[in-house]
């Protein structure tokens, strides 16, 4: 329950992810400073793929069932659910800090 509904908060941050990337995308080139939002930008990149491969990742561990309707869970897929539980706050962690960034860099320069 508890990592469906970090999932649902981070979902719309893919939106932002995406519209910071492009708005970062025309401001790379070669200065110091353009070097800077190549940076936000893979890191935004990176957080992109993170939620994907996560999504993916659990998709494989539980089946429909399981996620949405609340089946029963073994032992073992609970324990399987408490890795998941840290797994999505690190991937929350992540995503939250490189939007952070990306939107600190954008403001002040």
């Amino acid at each position: 329950e508890m990592v469906m509904a970090v999932h649902d908060s981070l979902m719309p941050k893919m939106n932002t992810i995406t519209k910071l990337i492009g708005a970062l995308n025309a401001k790379v080139d070669s200065t110091e400073t353009g070097m800077q939002y190549e940076a936000a930008k893979k890191d935004l990149q990176a957080a992109h793929k993170s939620m994907m491969d996560w999504m993916q990742s659990f998709g494989e561990r539980f089946d429909h069932e399981e996620i949405l309707n609340g089946k029963e869970l073994s032992e073992e897929k609970k324990e399987l659910l408490k890795e998941e539980e840290e797994n999505v706050k690190t991937l929350k962690q992540e995503i939250n800090t490189s939007i952070e960034n990306a939107e600190l860099l954008l403001n002040e320069k």
